[in-house]
């Protein structure tokens, strides 16, 4: 057993505020500021640019994909960290697609997040040797991975409806199919118990922004098998992927490790921030998590049935067949999610009408379940999404 559940105390939750969007951005850890002010004081503001090596800063990719490594079940140096996930999707789909060079189908599938079907979809443009990418349902994914499949690219956890694809089962099915697996873990890296390694999988993403509470645009990762690793041939050749980069050597060669995906100059603010934010992860037992993030989720289905009839599940209603976030459609979700907002429970919406819930054990509990499904039937009840001020979208829905 980990240490109790949820550990409010180590974060800035606003007064007032019951946070359910930890699955676009996670609260705030304490220390977190604090770290971001240190670097830029005293390492930055000191330092200079001696604090490449005397702050570490040039081993932060390294050390923070290794923290990472730990709670996504993956060996010590397996992970690298840096860029956009989008990035990421693009350098493990070109290796992957080169791992396998008489296959031209990537396939994915209708629900998956849009930018990771654009970077395929912009990477079959690039290399220009008649690709196609693939997508049937989610429900038809395994049934689809053929003999002429050349990369899988599945995210675990559907954004919208938090469906859970089976990733060991799917990648058992990859593998017998010849196809190289990539799994995105942007809605389940911080949320469930994972184990990378033991699926076989050749390699996995994910962003840190999420569910690991690392702050907007925090740094992504990747994952790369170990035994592949000195068959990858980036695509994106960048110095810091380098074997050695302060040689200023003219040709590429690059690093005999997962380093080899690194590209450029690392975001330094932004990996200090989130290696303070894994802070919060000490002690914590994945499994019990996992447990936790299910009771409340299946909590805020019944609670939200009882009271507002309008809505309609759009989430699995089996807990184990969903990651940590419940969704309802609702005809006028946007609008009724602005006014929830308003009155201090913060979900998010994704077109064209799911009201999505995201359920984060470390500072979410029972009490705050209720009220948030008591505060939604209000605005049901009363009306208020209807108010004017409420319908107007914003740039970030």
């Amino acid at each position: 057993m980990g240490v109790p559940l949820p550990r409010k105390d180590l974060f800035e939750i606003p007064p007032g505020i019951i946070y359910l969007d930890g699955n676009s951005l996670g609260v705030l850890p304490k220390g977190a500021a604090t770290r971001a002010a240190r670097v830029i004081e005293q390492d930055w503001g000191q330092e200079l640019i001696r604090a490449w090596n005397s702050a570490g800063w040039m081993d932060l990719p390294r050390v923070v994909g290794d923290e990472i490594a730990d709670l996504i079940g993956a060996p010590a140096g397996s992970v690298a960290t840096g860029d956009t996930l989008s990035i990421k999707v693009y350098q493990a789909l070109d290796a992957a697609l080169k791992m396998r060079p008489d296959r031209r189908v990537i396939l994915s599938d209708s629900g998956n997040f849009p930018s990771d079907l654009y970077m395929a979809q912009g990477l079959i443009g690039t290399i220009g040797k008649g690709h196609e990418l693939r997508t049937p349902a989610p429900e038809a994914v395994e049934a689809a991975i053929t003999d002429d499949v050349a990369v899988v690219l599945l995210t675990q956890v559907d954004y919208r409806t938090g469906r859970l694809h089976d990733m060991n089962r799917i990648t058992r099915a990859a593998y017998e199919a010849g196809a190289v697996m990539i799994w995105d873990l942007a809605h389940s890296a911080g949320a469930m118990a994972l184990d990378i390694a033991g699926s076989g999988a050749e390699f996995a993403v994910g962003c840190s922004y999420k569910y690991l509470n690392g702050g907007p645009g925090a740094p992504a990762f990747i994952y790369a098998r170990p035994d592949l690793v000195a068959d990858i041939d980036p695509a994106l050749a960048g110095w810091l992927g380098h074997e050695a980069p302060f040689a200023m050597e003219p040709e590429y060669r690059p690093a005999m490790s997962t380093e080899r995906l690194r590209v450029g100059t690392p975001p330094v603010l932004q990996l200090a921030v989130l290696q303070e934010a894994l802070r919060v992860w000490e002690g914590v037992d994945m499994a019990d998590l996992r447990a936790a993030s299910q009771r409340l989720g299946d909590l805020f289905i019944s609670e939200v049935e009882a009271r507002c009839p309008a809505l309609t599940l759009a989430s699995p209603r089996d807990a184990e067949q969903r990651g940590s976030q419940v969704s309802f459609a609702f005809e006028h979700g946007y609008a009724a999610m602005q006014a929830l907002i308003d009155r201090g429970v913060i979900g998010d919406f994704r077109a064209p009408d799911i009201m999505r819930f995201g359920f984060t054990p470390l500072y979410l509990d029972e009490g705050d379940v209720i009220a948030a499904a008591t505060t939604l039937q209000e605005v049901l009840e009363t009306g208020a999404w209807q108010d004017p001020g409420y319908q107007a979208r914003g740039r970030v829905t």
